[in-house]
This record gives C-alpha cells, structure tokens and sequence, in this order.
C-alpha cells in the first residue's frame, strides 16, 4: 500500500511572530502579510493537487491555523470552515513565559533563559511543554494519517516532524526557522519543503 501524500503548512504571520513575542497556545490572529501567505500558498496547493476533494484536511485547533486554513481552502475552491481539527497540532506550550519575548524574560529569569537555549529540546518553561514532550504528542497523531493530507500547523510541529520523518537531530531541528510562506511535503518516506 502507497503511503499518502501530505502538506504541511505553517501558519501564516502573527503580530507576534514579527515581534518575536511567545505565543506558544495563546490565540493570536495572523496578520495582513499572513493572510497573504496563506493565500499564497492556498494557489500553490491549487497547482500541486489535481483534486483537492480527495484530501482529508486536519488543522490545529488554535485561531491563527484555522484562519490560515480557511485562506487556503478557499483558494482551492472549497468551502472555508468544512475540515477537522486536533489538539495535538498545537503549538508548543510556552506556559507561564507566553506573552513574553525572550528579552524581557532575561530581565527577571535569565538563569532559565540560559538554560532553555543550551538545552532547548528537553527544557519545559514553567507550566509549559518541552520540545520532547511536543515530539511525544505529535507522534501519537502520525498513525492516523492515512488518506492524502493538507495540514496547518506551527512551527514547533514541524520541527519535531522533521526529526519524526526525516530524522533530523534533534539539536538541528530545534534550530531551524520555519518559513509560513513556503509547503513542507512528505512523500512517505521523506519530507522537504518545496
């Protein structure tokens, strides 16, 4: 049996991400430049897949996905809001540090600032997720990826599919900056942006 064809996307920009603000599970919505991308991308899928009805589309529950995916999908020609989501496509949490950037963080904790980026795949911030417990909850939705796949997710999700799919080390994949204007496609055997 073939392996389904999937796209990831990321969503589109937030206000947040420009200003490099944790979002981590907060709902924040994508801005102008994000709506563009989304559209963007929905026009790209729109040349890549001869018939969009045939794929199954899954996106993260959270607001900044699901606008994202209604941009894309009526782009296809689809009606916006007809797909399911899954808390297991959720951002990373960022717990008690989201609304915070990183700079202002080190102004009352930089101790756990030091040490989130020496060992950034196993460090939790307070009441939140560490990328390993990320990678823990996304592994457990990858079995039910069956049929061709259109996906919006976050960053952080596919970093950790990276290392999932690709094997991708973990120490790299926590490095990687995730474009929201590009597609990430995995074959079933591998994935790349494209």
């Amino acid at each position: 049996m073939s392996h389904p064809t999937v796209y990831f996307l990321r969503h589109g920009q937030t206000d947040w991400n420009v200003a490099y603000r944790l979002q981590g599970q907060m709902d924040i919505p994508i801005n102008e430049t994000g709506r563009t991308q989304a559209r963007k991308n929905g026009r790209k899928l729109a040349d890549l897949v001869s018939n969009p009805k045939d794929f199954r589309f899954v996106a993260s529950p959270l607001g900044r996905t699901r606008e994202t995916m209604n941009l894309v999908r009526d782009e296809l020609g689809l009606p916006p809001h007809d797909y399911d989501t899954d808390d297991r496509l959720k951002e990373i949490s960022f717990g008690l540090w989201e609304t915070h950037t990183f700079d202002e963080l080190r102004k009352t904790v930089p101790d756990l600032v030091d040490q989130r980026f020496h060992e950034k795949w196993s460090f939790r911030p307070p009441q939140g997720e560490s990328y390993a417990m990320l990678m823990a909850r996304v592994e457990s939705w990858l079995p039910y990826v069956t049929q061709n796949s259109i996906v919006v997710c976050h960053g952080g999700v596919l970093r950790v599919l990276d290392h999932l799919i690709n094997g991708t080390p973990p120490d790299q994949v926590v490095q990687q900056s995730v474009p929201q204007d590009r597609i990430w496609k995995w074959n079933g055997h591998s994935a790349d942006w494209i």
